[in-house]
């Protein structure tokens, strides 16, 4: 039943559910390993209605959706997908909306004090995301494009050490998770991103930005947590262990 699976599950099979989880504020990347029953916290009428809605975009996704099968993807499509779409939306959007927003806040900050907050924080992802996908893509996509490549072959040179991928996949976890409580924090400053009604065009657009920010941390964040890297230390296991030192 569609209860009894996890947030993660749902939206692995069926990436339009996304945008049900997103308007219901049900976390299903950092969180994603709750069912939706226990995401709901026991509400039935919240239950109902979220089942409702995803089985309805569920049966539209077959004519409608351009996602791939994600599940049926190697580790190299994953990591070729999201650094295709995801490292390449947020190297592209971060400079432009921190050039909004601090133009923004220079301009409406007076009346609008929490507009220098969330400019601070966006600042500090900014700055954080720059890194953290550094240091994926130097570090641990390469490790488990290694790991991959030594499944495969038929006479493997080496075989990883148990901390090879994972110690650097709690690292991308942990930053996962500070990305998402500074977003969590500008959605709530920013009043889920509705602007007031004394905001110019560019206040306007800046929280529409955000918000497909946001929107794409989550989608980003779930295919690394709850796809990838498991598939990665399932596929490492399967492979043995020794120490490389």
């Amino acid at each position: 039943m569609l209860k009894e699976q996890t947030l993660a599950e749902i939206v692995t099979r069926h990436p339009m559910a996304a945008a049900v989880f997103e308007r219901h504020k049900l976390d299903y990347c950092c969180r994603g390993k709750r069912t939706l029953q226990d995401a709901c916290e026991n509400d039935p009428l919240l239950l109902n209605t979220v089942t409702t809605e995803v089985e309805r975009v569920t049966r539209l996704e077959g004519g409608l959706s351009t996602y791939p099968e994600f599940d049926h993807l190697s580790l190299e499509e994953l990591v070729q997908y999201i650094i295709g779409k995801h490292h390449h939306y947020v190297r592209s959007a971060m400079p432009l909306l921190d050039a909004h927003l601090r133009k923004v806040a220079g301009k409406h900050g007076e009346r609008h004090p929490e507009l220098h907050r969330i400019q601070h924080l966006f600042a500090q992802v900014k700055d954080d995301m720059d890194q953290h996908m550094f240091k994926e893509e130097r570090i641990l996509f390469p490790r488990i494009l290694e790991i991959e490549r030594a499944a495969q072959s038929a006479s493997m040179h080496w075989i990883p050490d148990r901390h090879y991928i994972t110690a650097p996949i709690h690292v991308m976890e942990a930053e996962h998770d500070e990305a998402g409580t500074a977003l969590a924090e500008i959605h709530q400053l920013s009043s889920a991103y509705t602007p007031p009604d004394d905001a110019c065009t560019t206040y306007r657009l800046v929280f529409e930005e955000l918000k497909a920010f946001e929107q794409d941390l989550h989608q980003h964040v779930h295919l690394e947590n709850n796809l990838l890297f498991p598939k990665a230390v399932a596929l490492q296991q399967t492979i043995g262990t020794i120490n490389l030192n």
